[in-house]
C-alpha cells in the first residue's frame, strides 16, 4: 500500500478529534483531582512561502493545535502575506533572512540559521512543506538528530510545464531528501500515488490528509449580493473563475472557452476574478477571439463573490484542487475542472462537477455548455459538492489527522521532553517579528 487515508477518531480530551489510543473523560475536568501541567511538544514548520494554498493550509494546521499539548513555530520566506495572521493566532513566527523561492548560494546561510534554532529550541517535531523548504527543514532537522520528522506534499514542483534543468534539480533533491522524513502527508490519493511514483516520498510511509479550507465566510448556496457585487444581471449566465492570472491557471484556455460557449449560449457572461502577470495577455486574445471577459482585479472576499456564479471552471495545468476551487463546492456551485493532480479526488465526474482535459478549452467548452442545458443536474451537483467538501475539508478534520499522524509516530514522547539529544544552545543573534528570537 503506497499511502493510508488517516481519518481521525474522536476521544480527544477537549472532545474535539484526536487519536483513538484516547478514550473520552468519565468526568468534566472540574470534577476531577487536578493534574501535573506537563511540558508542551515543540513543533517546527518550515515552509517556503507562507501564503495561499500551502500557506493557508498549515497556518489551519498549526493555529488549531491542542495548546496544552503542542506549542507550534512557523519559519519560512520573510514579508509574506500570513505572518501576521499567524502572530495573531498565537503561533511563533521566524521570517528566515535569506530564505527565497529560488535556489541559490543563501540557501546555505538559510540551512546554518533552521541549524540553530533547532538546536537551541529543541523541536520534538519537524514539519516541513513545499520543495525547498522541505529539503532545508529535513536536511536540518537530521543535522540536529531531531526525533520526528513529517513532510507534506502540496504538489509537484517538477511538472512538465518548467524549464528541464529546474525540475531536475527539484526531482534530484526530494530524492535525496525522502529518507529523511518518517512520514509523509499529501492532500489527495492521486497526488499521493504520483509522488510514490516520481519518488520524493517513501512507499508506504505516508497518510493523506486532506487539505482544510476556511470555509465560515463562504455561502452554501447561490448568493444574490454576490452577483449584485459581480456587477451582472441575475438572468445573465455567469461562468466565472477565481485565482492569480498567470500560467498555471492557463487563463488563455479559459478565454477560448468562453469564445467557445458564446457561439453557442450568446448571453453568456465570463468573468476572472483575480490579477496577474498574463491580465493584458488575457484582454488582447478576448478582444481578437470578440469575446467579453471581465478581469476584477484582487477583490477582496472572493470567496463570497464564488457563489454569486453560475458555473464555475478552473483550466489548471498543473496544481493541485486549490482553495478557490474547494470554496466554489462548498458554495454548491456546478464546477468544471481539469483533471490534474488530486482535482479527481474532490471532483468526481458527473456527482460534483464535470472534469475535463488540462489545456483542451473545446472540451471545457463542452462541459460547461452541458451544464448550462441540465439546469437541475448540475444544482444536484452543486449541492452534492457541498455536502462533501462541508464534512471532509472542515479545520477539524485537518488537525485531528495531523495530530493523530504526530501521535502515531513512535518517538514521539508523551511530554514533549524525552528522547531529544543532548545538543548545546546557541546564542540568539537578533530578534524576529513578533519578539521570537532569531537563530
Amino acid at each position: 500500500m503506497l499511502y493510508r487515508t488517516l481519518v481521525p477518531h474522536s476521544g480527544r480530551p477537549d472532545g474535539t478529534a484526536g487519536s483513538g489510543t484516547t478514550p473520552p473523560r468519565v468526568a468534566p475536568v472540574e470534577a476531577l483531582p487536578p493534574a501535573p501541567v506537563l511540558p508542551r511538544i515543540k513543533v517546527l514548520h518550515v515552509i517556503t512561502r507562507f501564503w495561499a494554498g500551502a500557506g493557508d493550509g498549515t497556518l489551519l494546521a498549526a493555529e488549531g493545535m491542542d495548546p496544552d499539548r503542542y506549542e507550534v513555530w512557523v519559519a519560512g520566506v520573510p514579508s509574506a502575506d500570513l505572518w501576521e495572521p499567524a502572530r495573531a493566532a498565537g503561533v511563533r513566527t521566524l521570517e528566515t533572512p535569506g530564505f527565497r523561492h529560488t535556489l541559490g548560494p543563501a540557501d546555505m546561510l538559510v540551512l546554518g540559521r533552521l541549524v540553530r534554532l533547532i538546536r537551541r529550541e529543541r523541536f520534538t517535531v519537524v514539519h516541513t512543506h513545499s520543495a525547498k523548504g522541505g529539503s532545508l527543514g529535513r536536511v536540518a532537522a537530521r543535522l540536529c538528530r531531531t526525533p520526528v520528522v513529517v513532510h507534506t506534499l502540496h504538489g509537484q514542483s517538477f511538472h512538465p510545464y518548467i524549464a528541464r534543468p529546474r525540475r531536475t534539480v527539484h526531482r534530484g533533491l526530494r530524492r535525496v531528501t525522502r529518507r529523511l522524513a518518517a512520514r509523509f502527508l499529501a492532500a489527495a490519493p492521486l497526488g499521493a500515488t504520483a509522488a510514490a511514483e516520481e519518488r520524493p516520498a517513501t512507499p508506504g510511509r505516508g497518510d493523506v490528509v486532506p487539505s482544510a479550507v476556511r470555509l465560515g465566510a463562504v455561502p452554501e448556496t447561490f448568493d444574490p449580493a454576490a452577483r449584485a457585487l459581480l456587477e451582472v444581471p441575475r438572468e445573465t449566465a455567469l461562468v466565472g473563475t477565481v485565482g492569480r492570472v498567470d500560467t498555471r491557471n492557463d487563463p488563455l484556455a479559459f478565454v477560448r472557452m468562453a469564445a467557445a460557449i458564446r457561439a453557442e449560449h450568446p448571453g453568456t457572461a465570463f468573468v476572472m476574478i483575480g490579477d496577474g502577470p498574463l491580465a493584458e495577455e488575457v484582454r488582447r486574445l478576448a478582444a481578437d477571439l470578440d469575446v467579453e471577459v471581465t478581469i476584477t482585479g484582487q477583490r477582496p472576499g472572493a470567496e463570497r463573490l464564488v457563489a454569486g456564479l453560475d458555473v464555475f471552471v478552473t483550466t489548471f495545468l498543473y496544481q493541485g484542487p486549490g482553495r478557490a476551487l474547494t470554496e466554489a463546492l462548498a458554495a454548491a456551485r456546478p464546477v468544471v475542472a481539469t483533471a490534474v493532480n488530486g482535482v479527481p479526488d474532490l471532483v468526481e465526474h458527473g456527482a460534483t462537477g464535470l472534469l475535463v482535459a488540462p489545456a483542451d478549452p473545446a472540451g471545457a467548452a463542452r462541459a460547461v455548455g452541458w451544464l448550462l442545458d441540465h439546469p437541475r443536474e448540475a444544482a444536484e451537483m452543486g449541492r452534492q459538492g457541498s455536502r462533501q467538501v462541508r464534512g471532509a475539508l472542515a479545520p477539524e478534520t485537518l488537525r485531528g489527522a495531523v495530530d493523530d499522524c504526530y501521535r502515531g509516530l513512535p518517538r514521539l514522547p508523551a511530554t514533549g521532553r524525552r528522547g531529544l539529544p543532548n545538543l548545546p544552545s546557541l546564542p540568539a543573534i537578533g530578534r524576529a517579528p513578533g519578539g521570537v528570537p532569531r537563530p
